[in-house]
């Protein structure tokens, strides 16, 4: 398997050189350095050197109507190795309409792009329905955007359901969702997106997964806050059991070079029952290439729970 992930990069790499002025070739890499400022007692403090991700891409347009876009995602995986490449995007986008555009293939999803789009440091943390495993970043399937005003779009998707690392389940059922984006003024936006997973099983237990975001985001010249909340009913499609989960944000530009910023995840209405944070100050070292020093701190929603806090610096570059 993984003699063929490395030769598919390779034909992708080949691919690149050959046809480089008409297409276009990317790359996108997440690293940082983690220190555990809360060690248990009696051993050292943990530290390490991390690369998340790397991103391997190339996007080429045929005419002015057709294009299309392949990117190769390195990372971990649940089986255990730190570094594992899957095929994310391997999409094929059809401009129909000055209006209308339609995607069809592996496909990035609408679900949560609002807030990963404002909240703009996902080399940092994803975004918060990505994070908590509401929702997944790519899947196979058709999506279509319909511009409606130049303040109003609308979007819908049919998905596999599974996401981009597994195939579709014998089941055969799909995930779909819709979504409305309405810009106030050239600095207010709204967003209203509801998902939809149906059970595979028909019984008195059983119910139909429906998960319902609304956000909002306000950009002023130097600053931006955003505030995204989600209900998840019958979770996991289970009958009547419900979940929610609320994430704030913002950043304050300091300088061309230097911004703070801050998030806010409240989970305790989630599996997970807790509380995550994140602060910290990020620069632009140069185009493509930006670090951030932050403190992340997570609580479980115990009595008495202490922050397990940790010191990280998170270095994006890009080309």
């Amino acid at each position: 398997m993984k003699t063929k992930l490395l030769t598919l990069i390779t034909l992708l790499l080949c691919v690149v050189q050959v046809n480089a002025q008409q297409g276009k070739p990317s790359v996108k890499v997440f690293s940082n350095f983690n220190y555990d400022m809360n060690p248990e007692e009696s051993e050292a403090e943990f530290k390490e050197f991390e690369l998340k991700r790397a991103y391997l891409g190339y996007s080429y347009s045929m005419d002015e109507n057709f294009s299309t876009k392949i990117t190769f995602d390195v990372g971990s995986n649940d089986g255990g190795s730190a570094y594992t490449a899957f095929l994310k995007i391997a999409a094929l986008n059809w401009k129909y309409s000055e209006n209308l555009n339609l995607s069809f293939g592996m496909i990035g999803t609408k679900n949560f792009k609002f807030m990963e789009k404002n909240w703009g440091r996902r080399y940092i943390e994803k975004s918060a329905l990505d994070k908590y495993k509401w929702a997944n970043s790519a899947d196979l399937g058709l999506s279509a955007n319909y511009k409606l005003s130049n303040k109003m779009s609308i979007e819908g998707q049919i998905l596999n359901g599974e996401g981009y690392k597994k195939t579709q389940e014998s089941n055969g059922l799909f995930r779909g969702g819709a979504g409305i984006t309405y810009k106030v003024n050239s600095n207010i936006a709204l967003r209203l997106f509801h998902d939809v997973t149906p059970r595979a099983e028909y019984n008195d237990s059983t119910e139909t997964q429906n998960i319902t975001t609304g956000a909002i985001t306000y950009k002023g010249n130097s600053f931006t806050i955003g505030a995204e909340s989600s209900l998840m009913q019958n979770a996991n499609n289970i009958s009547d059991e419900e979940q929610e989960l609320m994430s704030i944000y913002g950043s304050f530009k300091l300088s061309d070079n230097y911004t703070l910023f801050a998030r806010y995840d409240d989970a305790t209405e989630t599996s997970k029952a807790g509380t995550y944070m994140i602060y910290g100050v990020e620069r632009m070292m140069t185009k493509g290439v930006k670090i951030a020093l932050n403190v992340q701190s997570w609580t479980d929603d115990v009595d008495d729970a202490e922050a397990q806090n940790t010191l990280f610096l998170n270095l994006e570059y890009k080309f």
